[in-house]
């Protein structure tokens, strides 16, 4: 019996050592922490439960029977986040540059499977070098059945991806289907060919940075949601957002104890919309002082800057908001920011948790890169998860809402719950100066007859009365009352209970 547990200590101390304190080194000099560091800073402390630490790769190829390492390159197994569980692994660039091989796959699927029977999220660490190459069709096979597991996870459990080095080839498309996409900024990269394939199939040069790093893809292309200086910060960030989401599809939003009341005035609202109606203004200060304690989470926040995305609270409840952003287009619709927000609607939708809108929005965005570029079916698939979104949702309309925009900002006719406007709300097919120009052509050469039009189309149509007077608009609110009407609205919708047709699933406009 001492021989076998003096056998055990040493293949977990084996396996903690990962590839070898030389490796470990190297890891460090870059900057990054290994995976078991990682896990440790991302889970409370002592609640890590590591499985298949035991587990080597069965390749027999070039010489792999001699090289195995216990664990084979990746950390899996469970834990807590501020007392509530998840699952988690932890690619090990130190083995085999965290090389996917058929076992190390087989780990990662073990946990996901767990997670799908217990209902607790996964969060997923990527630090490899790709498929090991040495395992040929057998890797590839094990990146096949994680892909398989995320999409069959999507929707059920949250799936969070930290991408702490490179990813890289077909690893990429896992993190893609998950949920959300964090990076470490001069450390982490995703692309599906590296600069060298670029430059020998397109005579490009570029820099794997430049190519797929983090300010890359969070200002760009619109692949990851948010970007961290270092290693730490991105794990303990992970921990405050891990706060916002539940644990699962049936269960409900976290609630967080308050000490912001619910009927907290904010008078410094009733400034906030500029007399001239061409001036910004920044959203993000109605978000801010809306929410609990002025906590706001905001996603990507540097891509697709003119609609905003984010978590906050309201009486300790998660709540996700989406809200037009004067300052950036004026506010525009466009094709990036109509991705960007359906996607975090359709997440909000899966995981119970209420949506709040707030609506500043012009219209879509004009010109040919627009139309060429897809705004149709684009701006379509944020109507779309509006109208399928089944949650509490309440709508405010601050100032301009117009065209087929003010339709597709979760307006009563996409089943708005509680759809309600400032003062300063206009609500109309199009701006009183170009809606003039339309129906009074013939007048258009005169400016003071113009002027005259535009005035009396502005108090015709521009306020949100007539569309108050058809119930399309269910109250007119002082800005200063926001939190406690929000905050009431969502209290009566608790008890929400809509369900769709049913379907196998919708064709949304991809």
């Amino acid at each position: 019996m001492h021989e076998i547990i003096e056998e055990l200590e040493d293949k977990r101390n084996l396996a903690k050592m990962g590839g070898g304190q030389k490796r470990i080194d190297a890891q460090h000099s870059k900057g990054k922490l290994t995976a078991r560091e990682r896990i440790v800073i991302l889970l409370d402390e002592g609640s890590f439960e590591e499985w298949d630490i035991f587990v080597e790769h069965r390749c027999t190829d070039f010489g792999m029977q001699e090289k195995t390492i216990p664990g084979d390159g990746v950390v899996t197994g469970y834990g807590t986040i501020n007392g509530r569980l998840v699952f988690v692994y932890s690619q090990d660039f130190t083995v085999f540059g965290g090389s996917l091989s058929e076992t190390h796959a087989e780990k990662i699927c073990k946990v996901m499977d767990q997670a799908m029977k217990v209902g607790a999220p996964v969060i997923g660490i990527n630090d490899s070098g790709g498929a090991r190459i040495q395992e040929g069709v057998a890797s590839l096979g094990g990146y096949a059945d994680v892909f398989q597991r995320n999409v069959m996870a999507s929707g059920v459990i949250p799936q969070i991806s930290l991408i702490m080095g490179p990813c890289a080839g077909g690893a990429v498309y896992s993190p893609s289907i998950t949920d959300f996409i964090f990076m470490v900024e001069d450390s982490s990269y995703m692309f599906v060919t590296g600069p060298e394939v670029v430059k020998t199939v397109t005579h490009e040069t570029v820099s794997a940075e430049d190519l797929g790093g983090a300010t890359t893809h969070t200002s760009k292309s619109g692949v990851a949601d948010l970007s961290f200086e270092n290693d730490v910060q991105a794990l303990l960030m992970t921990r405050r957002f891990f706060n916002f989401i539940p644990l699962n599809n049936k269960d409900k939003s976290p609630l967080r104890e308050t000490s912001d009341i619910q009927g907290r005035e904010e008078k410094s609202l009733d400034t906030l919309i500029p007399d001239n109606p061409n001036l910004p203004y920044d959203m993000k200060e109605l978000l801010e002082k809306v929410v609990d304690e002025g906590d706001f989470f905001e996603l990507q926040p540097n891509y697709a800057k003119n609609i905003i995305i984010g978590f906050g609270r309201m009486d300790g409840v998660t709540v996700g908001f989406v809200a037009n952003q004067p300052m950036v287009l004026a506010g525009c619709l466009d094709i990036n920011s109509s991705i960007k927000g359906a996607r975090f609607v359709r997440f909000c939708d899966s995981f119970n948790i209420p949506i709040v809108t707030f609506v500043d929005v012009p219209g879509f965005m004009p010109g040919t890169s627009q139309e060429y570029g897809g705004i149709i079916t684009h701006g379509a698939k944020l109507l779309y998860a509006y109208a399928e979104c089944t949650v509490p949702k309440v709508t405010l309309i601050t100032r301009k809402a117009y065209g087929g925009a003010y339709d597709v900002m979760a307006s009563k006719h996409l089943r708005g719950d509680v759809n309600l406007a400032w003062p300063s709300a206009e609500i109309a097919v199009m701006g009183p100066k170009g809606a003039v120009e339309i129906i009074f052509r013939e007048e258009a050469k005169d400016p003071e007859k113009l002027g005259q039009r535009t005035e009396e189309y502005r108090r015709k149509f521009a306020n949100p009365f007539v569309a108050g007077s058809r119930g399309f608009i269910d109250d007119v609110i002082l800005p200063r009352h926001t939190r406690e009407r929000i905050s009431r609205s969502l209290a009566m919708l608790k008890g929400k209970d809509v369900k769709n047709p049913w379907k196998k699933h919708g064709n949304i406009p991809l």
